[in-house]
C-alpha cells in the first residue's frame, strides 16, 4: 500500500500535477508543494505562490550541480571576510542553497511569467547534463542566464547525508526515473509554516497526494535492495 502511494505520487508528477511532502516532526516539521520541473509553467508558478507561499526553488542533484560547476552558496563565502556568516541552521544540517538565477529574456525576473521562463530554460540545461551533453549545458548556462536572479537553485546532497525537502524531492524523482529537477515551495500559514493537520485537510480537499519523509526514504531503500538483488 505504501509503495503504491509512492508510484501514484510519481504518476501525478509526470502528469504535471503537484504533490506535497512533509519532512519530519523532529526536523523542520514543514510541508512543501512539489512539481516536476519539466511541467512548470505560469499556472504552476502561480499555484506555488498562492497555495504554498514560500520561496519557489529549483532543485537539482549534486552530480548535475558539479557538472555545471554550480557551488553551494556557503562555498562562495569561504575564505572571504564574510565567512562568519556560514552557520548551521537550527534543524542541524547545512543549507542547500546555490546561486539565484534569471534567464536573460526576463523583464525583472519576479513575475510568474518570468519565473516560469527561467525555470523552463534551466530545465533544458539540466536535461542536457542528464543526457550527457555537459559542454552544451555549460555553454547555455553561461550565455543564457544571469546571477543573482529570482529563482534560487537548491542542491541535493543525497538522502543519506541530509533529510530536507531538497533531498526528498530528488530521491522521489530518481525512484520514478525522472530527470532530477524539481520545483518546490514551502507551504505557509499566517505568521507560521503550515501545520501538518491543515496540510492534510488541504490535500484531501484538492486531491493532492501528501507523502512523508519516511515514506520516501523507505521507497528508496526498497528500490536499492531490488537493484542489489538483480545485480
Amino acid at each position: 500500500m505504501e509503495y503504491s502511494k509512492i508510484k501514484k505520487a510519481i504518476k501525478e508528477l509526470t502528469s504535471g500535477r503537484p504533490i506535497m511532502i512533509h519532512d519530519f516532526k523532529n526536523r523542520e516539521d514543514e510541508i512543501d508543494l512539489v512539481y516536476y520541473a519539466k511541467h512548470v509553467g505560469i499556472d504552476e508558478v502561480y499555484t506555488l505562490r498562492t497555495l504554498a507561499g514560500g520561496l519557489i526553488c529549483f532543485v537539482i542533484d549534486l552530480r548535475i550541480a558539479r557538472e555545471l560547476n554550480l557551488p553551494f552558496f556557503y562555498e562562495l563565502l569561504q575564505n572571504t571576510n564574510l565567512s562568519k556568516l556560514i552557520k548551521i541552521p537550527k534543524y542541524g544540517e547545512p543549507p542547500a542553497f546555490s546561486l539565484w538565477i534569471n534567464h536573460v529574456d526576463v523583464k525583472t525576473g519576479i513575475s510568474d511569467k518570468d519565473k516560469a521562463l527561467t525555470i523552463n530554460k534551466f530545465f533544458e540545461v539540466v536535461k542536457l547534463v542528464h543526457q550527457g551533453d555537459v559542454e552544451l549545458a555549460r555553454k547555455k548556462l553561461l550565455e543564457e542566464f544571469m546571477a543573482p536572479g529570482h529563482v534560487p537553485i537548491l542542491i541535493s546532497r543525497g538522502i543519506e547525508k541530509r533529510h530536507g525537502h531538497t533531498e526528498l524531492s530528488i530521491a522521489l524523482a530518481k525512484i520514478g526515473n525522472l530527470i532530477p529537477a524539481m520545483v518546490i515551495a514551502e507551504m505557509l500559514d499566517k505568521g507560521l509554516s503550515l501545520k501538518l493537520e491543515k496540510a492534510i485537510s488541504i490535500a484531501k480537499k484538492r486531491n493532492i497526494i501528501l507523502l512523508t519523509g519516511d515514506e520516501v526514504i523507505k521507497a528508496q531503500r526498497r528500490l536499492r535492495l531490488a537493484q542489489n538483488r538483480c545485480c
